[in-house]
């Protein structure tokens, strides 16, 4: 049976925890090198010197590029999802725990520009295993939305309410989709745009999603 790149548990000792913080500097930097130029265009060695060690180094943690890239899909894929359940768990309210998700997505999206480029465009490049993974994942954290949205939307198919959460996510991450972008938003100098950025998607998306919460017009099958 294939196996998935999933990352080990919590190290107990010190040199656990070295061994732990350099595997997620190699993790960060690959993410960054493949937004920026692709999977293709990422060599071993590229990923080991952004990260500080050499290239041969890197197969202390990774077997092999493919597996850098899953273990970067993977961890994102998984941190999303189990940090969306504490965003629900934390607000019985249903209103309360849509707009919770959409500060999460948004926070996210602002300060994890480079995972999502690569979330959005390397899927085919993953392991048959590690792509099955993530689409369990990512399904699991679209549930949560449609969840949410059902609450205040019951009379909305689920089909509808599952388009309306994937359309929102397009929203939200639109704005950090471009490095360039994100990268200025985030300079110390630019806090203050920073703030703007995030008040504008929250305020946008919820905006969008409302929508649903309306009554459904009923065709009169005239012409006005």
């Amino acid at each position: 049976m294939p196996q998935t790149t999933r990352s080990p548990g919590p190290p107990t000792t010190v040199r656990g925890q070295a061994k732990a913080q350099r595997r997620q500097d190699l993790l960060a930097a690959a993410a960054t090198l493949f937004a920026e130029r692709g999977y293709a265009g990422v060599s071993i060695d590229d990923i080991g010197a952004a990260a500080g060690v050499s290239g041969p180094a890197v197969y202390r943690h990774f077997p092999s590029k493919q597996a850098v890239l899953g273990a970067v899909l993977l961890e994102v894929s998984s941190d999303l999802l189990d940090r969306g359940r504490e965003v629900v768990a934390r607000s019985p309210d249903p209103a309360r725990r849509l707009r919770a998700l959409i500060c999460f997505q948004v926070e996210f999206a602002l300060h994890r520009p480079a995972v999502i480029v690569v979330q959005d465009r390397e899927l085919p490049n993953l392991t048959e295993a590690d792509r099955r993974a993530v689409r369990v994942l990512q399904r699991g954290y679209v549930t949560l939305w449609v969840d949410a949205l059902r609450e205040l939307a019951p009379a909305r198919d689920v089909a509808e309410l599952t388009l309306r959460a994937q359309a929102a996510f397009g929203l939200i991450n639109s704005t950090p989709h471009s490095l360039r972008t994100a990268h200025r938003l985030r300079a110390p100098q630019d806090a203050g745009r920073l703030d703007v950025a995030r008040a504008a998607l929250e305020e946008m998306t919820w905006a969008a999603l409302r929508t649903a919460f309306d009554p459904i017009p009923t065709s009169t099958g005239g012409t006005p």
